[in-house]
């Protein structure tokens, strides 16, 4: 592989990282989760380490369907049912997969 291919692929892999990173914002999730989520689940710490990565990951598949389906018959079923969760989901995806229970992260505030 000649120098330039090389390098022309990892500019390649560097701005596709950047962009998935970009995506979301991981601050604006964790204002979200501890306006939504906080009073049923405990602070950001306490809810982020309810599951793994993968975990998350897998409830927020598919526009976040099971996090809908495990939502749907309890109070904040409006909420994740509406709009406002689906402009959230990428957000709050993104702080509770950071924090996730295997991650070795912890929030700072909550």
């Amino acid at each position: 592989m000649t120098k330039s291919t090389s390098l022309f692929l990892a500019a390649v892999v560097a701005v596709g990282m950047m962009s998935t990173t970009a995506s979301a914002d991981i601050k604006k999730g964790q204002k979200t989760y501890l306006k939504t989520c906080k009073n049923c689940h405990g602070n950001g710490t306490k809810g982020a380490a309810m599951h793994t990565q993968d975990e998350w990951d897998d409830l927020f598949a598919n526009n976040g369907e099971k996090m809908i389906k495990a939502h749907a018959n309890d109070k904040s079923a409006a909420y994740f049912g509406g709009e406002t969760f689906k402009g959230d989901a990428a957000d709050l995806r993104d702080f509770l997969h950071e924090y996730g229970n295997d991650s070795g992260n912890v929030p700072s505030c909550g």
